[in-house]
């Protein structure tokens, strides 16, 4: 009897995964927490990030309609009154700073999503895929690694409508051949492991090697790179935006820096029009650079181990 009811209550294998997984989680955010700088990025991040999602609450919307400021002062210097400052409008800048974090993390994560996906499987494709399907694959790479990604931002931003979905177009179909070539890396290093072989004697597919055994390998390096890309997609965003092929009826950091340049306000001495959007750019990067290197330290064993 008591060997039936131990039987009984012993954990499933669905169980004995989750454990694992947990485990995993909970080893992985701890050494995350030994990385200071990591850290000092995720808050930030989380900061920026709650600022972009009670936009609304923060700032009404009311506030960036030029109708409703008919009786504020233009280029007011930041004070307490005005705590950034006003625009060519009379628009509080904090405002726009507000509803303008929302535009850019939004364009961040979209074109960065849209990049590591075709990276991604493009990679895996070009890594496992031997013959001409590879060597097609990865001419394609070569291309758009030779071709200036900003360069054809710029014609795809000029050639369709003006809108934040253009752009992410723009920024995921142009900035994913990197991550093409570090996934192909990976997957040629695993294709030389001995149970892809052992998988393949057995009778494994292309979809089952792919699916169960390089996707998961790759995923860490993925998930590093991605952190990465996100800075760089905002800069792309801003550098649009600036260029003036931004959706102009949407706020934006770099909306905010292009009506800087249009009011000439380097030379004019609205200095506050300039920086508050050109800080908020720079920390953002930042903190997304510090995250994704804390991710890169503890995925990569090399660095892990130093």
């Amino acid at each position: 009897m008591s060997t039936t009811a131990s039987t009984s209550q012993a954990p499933t294998a669905s169980q004995l995964a989750w454990r694992r997984r947990r485990a995993s989680a909970a080893k992985t955010w701890a050494d995350f927490r030994a990385q200071p700088g990591g850290m000092v990025g995720l808050i930030v991040l989380i900061v920026i990030i709650l600022i972009a999602a009670f936009a609304p609450l923060l700032a009404p919307a009311s506030m960036l309609d030029v109708t409703h400021v008919l009786n504020q002062p233009r280029f007011a210097q930041p004070s307490f009154a005005h705590l950034l400052g006003t625009d060519a409008q009379g628009r509080e800048l904090w405002a726009r700073m507000v509803w303008g974090a929302r535009s850019s993390l939004i364009v961040g994560f979209a074109a960065t999503a849209m990049s590591m996906i075709i990276g991604t499987v493009i990679g895996m494709a070009a890594g496992h895929f031997t013959g001409f399907v590879g060597g097609l694959l990865m001419r394609i790479v070569d291309f758009f690694l030779v071709l200036p990604s900003l360069i054809l931002a710029i014609v795809l931003s000029s050639v369709l409508s003006r809108g934040l979905l253009t752009i992410v177009i723009a920024i995921g179909v142009t900035s994913w051949a990197g991550t093409a070539r570090v996934v192909r890396a990976q997957t040629l290093t695993i294709e030389s492991r001995g149970y892809i072989e052992r998988a393949r004697a057995l009778g494994a597919g292309h979809w089952h090697i792919i699916g169960r055994h390089i996707f998961p390998a790759v995923m860490p390096l993925v998930l590093a790179n991605t952190t990465l890309t996100v800075g760089s997609a905002i800069i792309s965003e801003s550098t649009l935006a600036f260029l003036g092929l931004g959706d102009p009826s949407s706020q934006s950091w770099g909306t905010i820096l292009k009506n800087a340049m249009d009011v000439s306000a380097a030379t004019s001495g609205y200095w506050w029009f300039i920086l508050a959007p050109g800080l908020a750019i720079l920390f953002v990067v930042l903190a997304f650079t510090l995250v994704g290197r804390a991710v890169e330290t503890i995925t990569n064993p090399t660095l892990r181990s130093r």
